[in-house]
């Protein structure tokens, strides 16, 4: 009897393993990418230039996804096809702006951290949306954290941070508005990489290629190739795989409950990389925000419902 049920508990086991890992790649991958955009925007390159990387890669190598598709998808839309463009050009130059004023480790919960505040205001308030209770108090731990690290930095410091927080809120909302439009856009998760990588390279190519170029003229050969890794091929490409393997596997509640991982692997990794070290408020707000994602993630939310049915 146990081993004929060892064979389908193993089936069991591996989907979710795989799950987990690719969840787990995938943070590393945004965490990785945090770090690598902030740095090169403040030593090696202009925004401009790494935003042609960052789409460039991911352009070229879905090509044949974006030729069946074609530039304007039938029955996308004109506002459900700007909502997908503002996640591309827009939405990479206004963070990697950002960048240029707000620590790494302030990145992650005033990005990822508050993506999910926007989709779910944004739901409430256009489509009519409802939340649950862990929802609303995990957005709440996400706003209060927002306010120790954005508060802080605009009362007492002068370093001009809080610019950097307000263009990282705005690239949150334009995602927020992106998430809406592609759960509405018909188009599979390689379709809309592939549709916003070519319009957005063709958008940057007139700003981008002259940065690039001087770039390269100036013997930056190496940190081109590398942010063409980072940008184009993992967070342009496997990125985007990655996690749709863990939503596959996994579930989107229990996938995006791993993201707030992200968050910390970015402030854990700017140590060394940036030689940035949060302050105090700065980390009472990452964790805060980070514990708000968790909530906010709607993981606990599932896991009391299926609770309530069982009994």
């Amino acid at each position: 009897m146990s081993d004929l049920a060892y064979p389908p508990s193993q089936a069991q086991t591996r989907p979710a393993l795989t799950g987990w890992l690719a969840a787990l790649a995938t943070v590393t991958i945004w965490a990785v990418w945090a770090v690598a955009t902030r740095h090169a925007v403040t030593h090696d390159l202009p925004p401009a230039a790494i935003g042609l990387l960052r789409f460039g890669v991911p352009a070229l190598l879905l090509i044949p996804i974006s030729w069946r598709t074609g530039l304007f998808p039938k029955g996308l839309g004109f506002r459900k096809g700007l909502g997908l463009l503002g996640s591309g050009a827009p939405f990479f130059l206004i963070v990697a702006l950002g960048m240029q004023f707000a620590p790494a480790a302030e990145i992650g919960p005033l990005l990822p951290g508050t993506m999910p505040l926007f989709v779910a205001l944004i739901g409430w308030l256009v489509f009519g949306e409802r939340l649950g209770r862990f929802r609303i108090a995990g957005f709440a731990l996400i706003l209060i954290g927002v306010a120790c690290i954005g508060g802080y930095g605009l009362l007492f410091a002068g370093n001009g941070a809080w610019r950097g927080h307000v263009l990282l809120l705005s690239g949150a909302c334009l995602w927020g508005i992106y998430t809406h439009a592609y759960r509405r856009s018909g188009l599979s998760a390689l379709q809309a990489a592939a549709l916003i990588g070519l319009w957005s390279f063709l958008i940057l190519l007139p700003f981008g290629a002259p940065s690039l170029v001087r770039a390269l003229g100036d013997g930056l050969a190496g940190p081109v190739i590398l942010q063409a890794v980072v940008q184009g091929f993992f967070s342009g490409v496997a990125g985007v795989v990655l996690y749709g393997l863990a939503v596959d596997r996994l579930g989107a509640s229990r996938a995006a409950a791993v993201s707030p991982l992200s968050i910390v692997m970015a402030a854990v990794i700017a140590v060394p990389v940036l030689d940035e070290i949060p302050d105090r408020a700065a980390l009472i707000g990452i964790t805060l925000a980070t514990f708000g994602v968790v909530l906010a993630s709607g993981v606990f939310s599932r896991s009391a419902s299926k609770g309530s049915t069982r009994t």
